[in-house]
């Protein structure tokens, strides 16, 4: 059996009553929000442990540059603090995102009551 199209999907979801969709978006942004700030911990943890262990900022040893005689385990050391800075990042336009999601139609409190 072949898997349904964005269109079939589509076309079921938009079958379904008003508030049922709504429910469903409701549902769906707080938990993707939960899930999303559970992210954005453990990416935040990992940035400041990078800038504890090298006593200083991902934006000052950028600004600044390796050092001459930075060892492999620094250069590994950079290429994952980036890589979780960029998680950050990412994370929180996402999570932005949804909570503009979240009060388009959809009451306040509702974004952050995904028990209904």
């Amino acid at each position: 059996m072949d898997a349904p199209t964005s269109t079939d999907l589509e076309r079921a979801f938009f079958s379904l009553p008003d508030h049922e969709r709504e429910r469903i978006i409701r549902h769906g942004v707080a938990l993707r929000a939960a899930d999303l700030q559970k992210r954005l911990f453990l990416a935040n943890s990992k940035v400041r442990a990078f800038a504890e262990h090298y006593r200083t900022t991902l934006e000052q040893l950028e600004k600044a540059g390796l050092p001459d005689n930075a060892s492999l385990e620094m250069h590994e050391d950079y290429i994952q603090w980036r890589h979780w800075a960029g998680v950050v990042h990412q994370v929180t336009q996402t999570i932005a995102a949804l909570q503009h999601l979240a009060h388009q139609g959809i009451p306040g409190e509702a974004f952050l009551d995904a028990g209904d």
